[in-house]
């Protein structure tokens, strides 16, 4: 169908994406940045397997949930797609991304919780893609279904320490990079300063080093390194200050770019969940631990086996527990190649697990036919959590509590906590 091609729709629903749905004379259109209720002027794209993704070029009339947007980029970046949605709508429709997904699963009945709001501007972590075209940088992220860059100038999810590096970053850039190429650019910011990343196959010389150096001295940077991407190679170019994070007033090293919680308040409902359904445990397995974000906590009243599947990670941890005399037992272990089996498992009072998007299958089976009494489960994907979250009650396990955080404020993304108690 041609892009030229314009229709008058309204929005019926949102799909798993945060896109408005709307029956057509055309078939069925997704159409991004819109709400239920609204009457839309939009333009067809192109056809996906489901449908036409259209653009909204004319709002004609509100829907009942519509609000105004927080940033002025909405309508083109790729990382919000629900601002103009009302917070009680918003706020049902995520809780309801959980529910489907345990539905789907035969889970419909699970004890799910209303939605845990998180509030925007916490994001403490960001993956912006960076671009030199002619004499300028544009940096920010993608355009929804693009590989176009929005070029941001604000960003309402961002901590503010993060949005306050675009100018400097985007002006050193311009001075490093050659025109056309491209970095992503991975800062997060730590208890002792910001942590940056610039990934890419950049050639180094001794003058770009200097520029790079300084910039880390004007922004006041804790660490700046290049990683290069064709040598498999980090670079550290300025360490200011010892990147480190904090849980539970434990210090812990963090390594480049390593992973964390996007949102501090997040983490901390995260963290409170745990230690609440964990209380009383004396054994307890964390496993993906990461850099310890709950195993110390738990090991301030338990002894912790912690497994992790990135060396450098487990390796702070490991310093971490260490220096403050925690009971931890890190190990460094790929658990979907090599899960704790169940016999390994049955030692312990409780496990808390938190694994990747693709989830825990492997060693969620292996819990289901251990004998651990409790497990806690935190997941950010609803089908994979919902996948695991079976195979946990075919072993043997009810499902106690479900709580979805609202960790990825704005986004089709909500994280989740559960609790499964032993029949």
């Amino acid at each position: 169908m041609p892009r030229s091609t314009t229709l008058e729709v309204e929005i019926a629903a949102l799909s798993g994406r945060g896109e408005g749905i709307a029956e057509s004379p055309k078939g069925r259109l997704y159409v991004p940045g819109t709400v239920p209720g609204d009457r839309v002027e939009v333009r067809l794209g192109p056809k996906g397997r489901e449908g036409e993704v259209a653009e909204m070029i004319a709002l004609l009339a509100p829907g009942p949930d519509r609000v105004k947007v927080a940033c002025a980029h909405f309508f083109l970046c790729g990382g919000c797609a629900l601002q103009g949605l009302a917070p009680p709508a918003y706020a049902a429709w995520k809780r309801d991304r959980v529910a489907v997904a345990l539905a789907r699963q035969g889970l419909g009945a699970a004890p799910l919780a209303p939605l845990v709001a998180i509030p925007p501007g916490d994001r403490r972590r960001a993956d912006l893609v960076a671009r030199r075209v002619g004499e300028r940088v544009l940096i920010g992220f993608h355009r929804r279904k693009s590989h176009m860059i929005v070029d941001i100038g604000e960003c309402p999810v961002l901590d503010p320490a993060l949005v306050g590096l675009l100018p400097g970053l985007r002006e050193v850039l311009a001075a490093v990079l050659a025109s056309g190429a491209a970095v992503d650019c991975k800062a997060t910011k730590t208890a002792s300063g910001i942590d940056l990343v610039i990934v890419g196959d950049l050639a180094l010389t001794l003058d770009r080093r200097e520029l790079l150096f300084a910039f880390a001295e004007t922004a006041d940077l804790a660490r700046l390194a290049v990683r290069n991407v064709a040598a498999d190679l980090l670079d550290p170019i300025a360490i200011r200050r010892s990147p480190e994070i904090r849980f539970d007033d434990v210090v812990v090293d963090f390594p480049p770019a390593a992973f964390l919680q996007a949102s501090p308040a997040a983490e901390a409902v995260l963290v409170a969940e745990v230690t609440a359904a964990l209380a009383g445990a004396r054994r307890v397995a964390d496993l993906y631990a990461g850099l310890g974000a709950f195993a110390l906590p738990l090991s301030a009243a338990a002894s912790v086996r912690a497994i992790e599947g990135d060396a450098a990670a487990a390796a702070a941890l490991r310093r971490g527990a260490a220096r403050a005399g925690r009971r931890i037992a890190v190990e460094t272990r790929d658990l979907a190649r090599r899960p704790l089996s169940a016999s390994e498992l049955d030692g312990c009072d409780a496990v808390v697990f938190d694994p990747p998007r693709i989830g825990a299958k492997e060693q969620t089976g292996e819990i289901a036919r251990s004998k651990v009494p409790l497990v806690a489960a935190i997941s950010c994907a609803p089908a994979s959590f919902a996948r695991d979250a079976r195979i946990l009650i075919e072993g043997g396990y009810r499902l106690q509590r479900v709580v979805p955080v609202d960790q990825f404020v704005w986004s089709s993304e909500v994280e989740i906590f559960a609790l499964f108690l032993r029949n």
